[in-house]
């Protein structure tokens, strides 16, 4: 995302982005001084007002760990001490440690493990108290790298006009959430920031119910690599019974992105170190200032994000000697082809323009590669090993069905590219894992697909993109009030398809189907996926409509490509 936030500093003039307008809107405080009563203590938040003008209240900053620092840096995350006075909650609390978008500067703080609760009721302002709400948690993207939940990203003010009770959690980012060490005895498996999001999962299951939330139903839901965290959940025995429903935007566990290594030579590279043991490393890096360690990160970035396998962060199988509790003693992959997983009503769709978000990682005339290295498209999931005769065969074919057989370039075959780009890494993930969820679970599942261009679109206006498609990230303005985005004008597409947007996601949280009656907003039914090959997906555009088999010629292609793999025999 490096190059994305260039683009963003270097515009000259940010005031259609952070207008008065949007900033107060999402800021608005009515009155201070809620006070909720947790598991660990008191907690005083704010009285906001949300996007039809009604009330809600604001609890940022609520930590559910203790601060990963010191001995508890790379190690799974512990329970928060109780506190004894009435915790602030009115303040953001801190994001993990990354790069800020606008200085180029390391930001962030390792104590980043909180969470803020958004909800429309309280028991102290509720007579009723035994009428529970729905519960949405949203875990956010950023390539494992970046992002954070504050209140300026993701708003709750469309989403908790809805009647719905909404908690954004913070999670270790980078190496400080993604380390993986082979040495049993050093309890650093790898995974500690998804057991984060399992710790802050547990965290709702005791405490939400202060909120008025109801913790027998709780829908997990995020976008990009919150995506692919949501369905490693839903795939994670140790997620078991945390949440009733889950919601993947553009992201699944079958992205190859998704996956992490053990990475002991390319840290030691980093660090300018002499090849040492996990042992020798691991006390390295427990005393090494953060600083050095996100420098150390971001050469290792530079270097990988070159490749299309699995990527130095993310999921990774954690070692057999390991003792403690495991996130994945098993590939994810195996687990949802074999149906062990936790199944719940679940939701995957995408942007029909996802790849378009490439162009913010990688700059344009280096697109090349997607054409020039024959093997660089094949995905990490297969487990071929590059320069294979395998590996070039399917390379070769996979470049041939997107570009042909002439010349290629950026300049002509733009389309082509973006179309690669969301296949390959979106589309095709997403798609298979519909199908397998529909084979081996017997709750419903839907697809979607995001297809309206609209002013919402900034990610794609500010990637200067002319050609058709949404780009990646951009469905999150209909879902929340974003410095990035302006608030609609009232009965304007923008503001119609982000009241449906949010009405369909909360009615999923509310009763496991996003269209359960006739409703005259929505205008249409979204059919669950059967077991037949005639897979229905919700197509959002400027009317919602049931299509049949997305993008159906590429998605055969990318059977025929994944029938001459070997992922399952090596996994």
């Amino acid at each position: 995302m490096n190059l994305f936030y260039h683009r963003l500093k270097g515009l000259r003039d940010l005031s259609f982005i952070l207008s008065p307008k949007s900033i107060m809107s999402t800021f608005t405080n009515l009155e201070i001084g809620p006070i909720a009563t947790i598991k660990d203590g008191k907690v005083r938040g704010e009285i906001c007002q949300d996007a039809r003008g009604g009330k809600f209240y604001s609890f940022t900053g609520i930590p559910y760990a203790k601060p990963p620092i010191g001995p508890l840096r790379f190690k799974a995350p512990v329970p928060v001490d109780p506190w004894p006075d009435t915790l602030d909650a009115t303040k953001a609390g801190n994001t993990a440690v990354q790069e800020n978008f606008l200085t180029k500067l390391i930001d962030g703080s390792e104590d980043c493990l909180n969470l803020n609760v958004y909800t429309p009721c309280l028991p102290s302002t509720n007579t009723n108290k035994n009428v529970l709400k729905p519960v949405m948690v949203f875990i956010h993207g950023g390539s494992f790298l970046s992002g954070s939940n504050r209140k300026d990203l993701q708003g709750p003010e469309l989403l908790i006009s809805e009647d719905i009770v909404l908690v954004a959690i913070n999670y270790r980012l980078g190496l400080f959430g993604f380390l993986a060490l082979d040495d049993p005895s050093l309890d650093v498996p790898g995974n500690a920031a998804f057991k984060d999001m399992v710790l802050a999962l547990k965290w709702v299951q005791n405490n939400i119910k202060n909120f008025l939330g109801d913790p027998n139903n709780v829908t997990i839901f995020g976008n990009s690599a919150g995506a692919a965290s949501v369905h490693f959940l839903v795939l994670s025995p140790m997620a078991k019974g945390l949440f009733q429903k889950a919601l993947c935007q553009s992201g699944s566990a079958l992205s190859s992105w998704a996956y992490g290594y053990k990475m002991v030579d390319q840290l030691t590279e980093a660090l300018n170190l002499d090849k040492v043991s996990d042992k020798d490393l691991f006390n390295y890096l427990t005393n090494a200032p953060a600083e050095e360690i996100f420098r150390a990160q971001n050469y290792i970035d530079k270097k990988t994000i070159k490749c299309n396998r699995h990527r130095f962060i993310g999921a990774v199988v954690e070692p057999s000697g390991y003792t403690g509790q495991k996130f994945f003693s098993e590939h994810p992959v195996k687990l949802l082809l074999s149906g062990r997983y936790n199944k719940v009503p679940m939701i995957m769709g995408y942007n029909s323009g996802d790849g378009m978000i490439v162009d913010g990682m990688v700059e344009p005339e280096k697109n090349y590669i997607y054409w020039t290295d024959k093997e660089f498209n094949v995905p990490g999931l297969l487990n071929l090993e590059k320069g294979s005769q395998l590996s070039k065969q399917l390379g070769d074919e996979i470049i041939r069905f997107y570009f042909g057989n002439g010349d290629i370039s950026r300049e002509t075959h733009l389309k082509e590219f973006y179309d690669i780009t969301t296949d390959n890494s979106f589309l095709r993930g997403i798609f298979m894992s519909v199908r397998q969820h529909c084979r081996t679970s017997n709750h419903p599942i839907f697809m979607y697909r995001l297809s309206l261009e609209s002013d919402i679109c900034f990610y794609k206006q500010l990637l200067d993109i002319q050609l058709p498609g949404v780009c990646h990230v951009d469905e999150l303005g209909y879902l929340f009030r974003t410095i990035l985005t302006q608030i609609p004008e009232p009965n304007s597409i923008e503001d119609l398809t982000q009241r449906r947007v949010c009405r369909m996601w909360t009615n999923f949280a509310k009763y496991g189907n996003p269209t359960p009656v006739k409703d005259p907003l929505l205008g249409a039914i979204w059919e669950p996926v059967t077991k037949s090959n005639h897979i229905p997906f919700l197509d959002i555009w400027e009317d919602l409509k049931v299509e049949y088999n997305p993008e159906i010629e590429r998605m055969m292609f990318w059977d025929k490509i994944y029938s001459n793999g070997v992922m399952v025999s090596k996994l």
